[in-house]
């Protein structure tokens, strides 16, 4: 018995033996920390997709609005199409009369989204309302999508005491809405990539969320030149969470053509680096937008990881009410790129085609959204600032701080001093809800 399972191991030795040899030996063959495949020709590359060819480009509709040959679009009927369309027609509407407010010195500041309609609008259509977003500056479309209403972006504007984003102490398009889970925008460039990731690895390991919410981040091209996005992304895929790495590459970082910003493929060819899926899609296409954000949030949440899209689109409008860009770009190219791809017209065109819009159904849009925003820009106008007092709210929990209460106290004792005999700061005060009584009575 003995000597047959001896017999038995030593013919199963040598088999054992060969095949452990060969395993070592194709393990030698492979670096510790990599499964590249070793080769003993020397070749540099230059290119994710190989043969120093450019990432494609993801668009279902031409620049006249019919679908692409092969194209699978994604479920919209005539109600989505219509809601789609007012919401885009919405942003420009908005953006003229709030850039001339601010024209006028009734608003300190203003930025357009003027060319990143279908971007915007389209991002939102798929994202789920209760998917966290982070944006930069041009995501008003997002908010009013979710319910944001036209008279709370005119109060963010004017800083009013309807201003629920913070109460007049943030700068205009500042906007922010627990109630829609729309993360308040910073000024400060490309801070909230690194957040997102935290804010996504928070819902990871949220079990009623960890299922069915991401975190959508949105930037532009000229803040992926920004430490924290590669701190982000690196954050979102190593650790790793559902994060959704929107950038909108517009062609311009304020002044600096993205010529200029980068010598690579774009943002997306950065994508892969950090071992997370990536697509270039057409942001002029608002339904490619939707089929690519949609495809993007379900690998999100399939992988519990971060991907990226990078939405190409031209910027029609001026960086911001601080600048002019044409000192740095041609009018004409600008005029050009409007009516050559102009992603509201494109969909209208769709829409067209499809008979569900017309003529008189634009002149009626145009017009009722007009009304509305008038109407709601009269009456922000016509709204006291909230309490002077607010200054000094919400910006620490618990007991509040020394320094923050020196300051309240010694400016209680400037207003009562001079807010009434000195007709500047009385002109001032008569602004604010109460005149600045809360602060003069106070302590």
């Amino acid at each position: 018995m003995i000597r047959r399972e001896l017999s038995v191991v030593s013919r199963t030795v040598p088999a054992f033996s060969r095949s452990f040899s060969q395993g070592y030996a194709r393990r030698r063959e492979l670096l510790p920390t990599t499964n590249s495949p070793i080769v003993s020709k020397l070749s540099f590359f230059n290119s994710i997709s190989g043969k120093d060819t450019q990432i494609p480009t993801f668009r279902l509709l031409d620049g006249v609005g019919k679908p692409l040959e092969g194209a699978e679009l994604p479920e919209i009927d005539e109600q989505l199409a219509r809601r789609l369309y007012e919401n885009m027609q919405l942003l420009p509407t908005l953006d003229n009369v709030l850039y001339n407010v601010q024209r006028q010195g009734k608003i300190s500041f203003y930025m357009t989204a003027h060319g990143e309609e279908a971007t915007i609008v389209g991002s939102a259509a798929a994202l789920e309302m209760d998917d966290e977003v982070l944006g930069q500056y041009r995501e008003m479309g997002v908010l009013l999508w979710r319910g944001f209403s036209i008279d709370k972006v005119m109060a963010q504007c004017f800083g009013n005491e309807e201003d629920t984003s913070g109460k007049g102490r943030q700068m205009p398009v500042h906007f922010g809405s627990p109630e829609h889970h729309f993360h308040t925008i910073s000024s400060p460039l490309a801070t909230q990539i690194p957040q997102a990731a935290g804010v996504a690895y928070a819902l990871r390991r949220t079990p009623s969320r960890r299922s069915r919410s991401i975190a959508a981040c949105f930037f532009g091209e000229g803040a992926a030149s920004e430490g924290d996005f590669h701190a982000g992304l690196m954050l979102a895929s190593t650790i790793p969470s559902p994060a959704l790495f929107i950038a909108r590459n517009n062609g311009f970082a304020i002044s600096t053509p993205s010529t200029e910003q980068y010598n690579g493929d774009g943002i997306a060819s950065r994508g892969p680096g950090y071992g997370i899926d990536t697509v270039r899609v057409d942001g002029n296409d608002i339904l490619a937008v939707i089929s690519a954000v949609k495809e993007g949030r379900r690998r999100c949440l399939e992988q519990g990881r971060a991907v990226l899209i990078e939405a190409m689109s031209y910027r029609v409008g001026h960086h911001s009410t601080s600048d002019d860009s044409f000192a740095y770009r041609a009018r004409a190219e600008v005029e050009d790129r409007k009516r050559i791809d102009n992603p509201i017209t494109r969909f209208r065109l769709f829409m067209e085609s499809k008979g569900w819009w017309d003529a008189d159904a634009e002149t009626e849009l145009k017009a009722r959204l007009r009304a509305d925003v008038m109407k709601a820009f009269k009456r922000a106008e016509s709204l006291k600032r909230s309490e002077l007092g607010e200054l000094f709210t919400d910006v620490y929990g618990g007991q509040e701080p020394w320094n923050i209460r020196e300051q309240r106290q010694e400016l209680s004792g400037l207003l009562r001093k001079y807010g009434e005999i000195w007709e500047p700061w009385r002109n001032e005060l008569a602004k604010f809800k109460n005149k600045g009584q809360d602060l003069i009575k106070g302590n």
